[in-house]
């Protein structure tokens, strides 16, 4: 049986979809420039051939969000190289937004490269993950009780990274996935401060969302070492939210597998009991 590569298979979503595709008993390989089974980065050629031996699907993404990119030499050149190596089916982690943005989005390369790649593709635009508050740049603000950023009372669909994985491992091992583009998002659009009182419940705990200026957010962002177009970028989708142009909730996940998409309410249940906010 061929095997599925996982590019950033480490990762938030990466390591849950090789878990799947392993209790499947499908064979996978993990590649990343620091972990897995196998290094990979997309900015040196000379790991990709190896990543790519024996390989049938592939599972890709941007990790580099930065101006100034070639991105032409990256998603552009590694996925023909792909297909050249015999694979036969490419999944793409897109976001949301990307099909309503201009040339100017650094996943826009991406993208075009993977519709155009001539095998069966599929593109994942998720909204923002319910795993952010438990396993990324918003959980220090949960422990400590603050949650501060430029959202202020707009809503947005959380959706749950197992719902992500579990479109994307049937999005490699599915032909009926095959030229879709799935957005993706949880049942209801909640507030980031109806989200922080879900998590007060479930934790007992005292936690509180704070809307800051969006000045202040990129200086918090850059003085913690985020480069600064990434802060920038980051602060405007996060402003996105705040004025109300949060993503409308999608049918995405009903769309790929056949049920609802899972509940911020079960996530934060889950997430509280196995004690990551302790």
């Amino acid at each position: 049986m061929e095997k599925i590569l996982i590019l950033g298979g480490t990762g938030k979503t990466g390591r849950r979809i090789a878990r799947r595709l392993k209790a499947d008993g499908r064979p996978v390989r993990t590649a990343s420039r620091t972990s897995g089974d196998i290094p990979f980065d997309l900015d040196d050629p000379t790991t990709w051939a190896q990543a790519l031996d024996g390989v049938a699907a592939v599972y890709v993404l941007e990790p580099n969000l930065r101006t100034g990119v070639d991105r032409r030499a990256r998603m552009p050149r590694f996925v023909p190289e792909a297909v050249g190596a015999g694979v036969r089916r490419v999944v793409l982690l897109s976001a949301h937004g990307v099909g309503h943005a201009d040339d100017s989005h650094p996943l826009k390369v991406a993208e075009q490269a993977v519709r155009g790649c001539g095998v069966g593709w599929t593109i994942l635009r998720p909204d923002w993950f319910s795993q952010n508050f438990s396993e990324s740049s918003w959980l220090p603000g949960i422990l400590n009780g603050t949650l501060s950023l430029p959202t202020g009372d707009g809503r947005t669909p959380f959706v749950d990274a197992e719902d992500i994985a579990e479109v994307a491992a049937a999005s490699l091992t599915e032909d009926r996935h095959s030229g879709q583009i799935y957005q993706l998002t949880g049942p209801r659009a909640i507030s980031f401060g109806e989200a922080a009182h879900l998590i007060s419940e479930a934790t007992g705990r005292t936690i509180r969302h704070v809307d800051v200026a969006p000045e202040v957010f990129v200086e918090r962002c850059v003085s913690d070492g985020v480069p600064a177009d990434v802060a920038r970028l980051l602060t405007g989708v996060l402003v996105a939210i705040r004025d109300g142009r949060g993503s409308a909730v999608s049918d995405g996940v009903e769309r790929a597998l056949g049920r609802p998409a899972r509940r911020f309410e079960d996530y934060v249940a889950e997430t509280s009991a196995a004690g990551h906010w302790s």
